[in-house]
């Protein structure tokens, strides 16, 4: 697996990987501001992609908010067939090596306790297996689930 900064040419692999989670998140694939996001972070050199050497398409990816001392964890998203094979963790590992300098503190919101992605997408449980807290409820996302921010100290 190669981790690597995203370029211009993987916005299909991002719009690819968002169309397998839109029954999560909401509609990404059709909408303008999701795409401006990503080309957004891809020419700020914040948004990293996890791919193997013999294949094209993309295994996860991964949009950085880095503005010390709290970066934001945007958007991570792992293909449906390479879940459970460490690429998450790598994409974070990655993100952390290039842009997290203690003492800092890193943010995601995911899914609530109760919302039906909590547990079928295993983003709860990953979070708090990279050292991240639950913390305080956020706003629910766009297609009306339940939020919550998880929190990582950084020495």
């Amino acid at each position: 697996m190669i981790i690597r900064t995203a370029r211009e040419q993987d916005l299909p692999g991002f719009l690819g990987l968002a169309a397998q989670v839109e029954h999560w998140f909401g509609p990404m694939v059709a909408d303008p501001g999701f795409t401006r996001a990503v080309r957004q972070s891809i020419g700020a050199g914040t948004a990293l992609v996890a791919s193997e050497e013999s294949s094209s398409g993309l295994l996860g990816a991964v949009l950085f908010g880095a503005a010390p001392p709290v970066h934001h964890v945007h958007w991570l998203v792992v293909s449906d067939g390479a879940r459970g094979r460490g690429v998450g963790s790598a994409l974070l590992s990655d993100a952390f090596r290039r842009w997290v300098r203690g003492p800092a503190t890193v943010e995601v919101v995911t899914f609530g306790a109760d919302h039906p992605g909590a547990v079928a997408s295993g983003a709860r449980v990953f979070y708090e297996r990279l050292g991240f807290t639950p913390a305080e409820p956020a706003a629910p996302g766009p297609e009306g689930g339940s939020r919550q921010v998880y929190r990582r100290h950084v020495a």
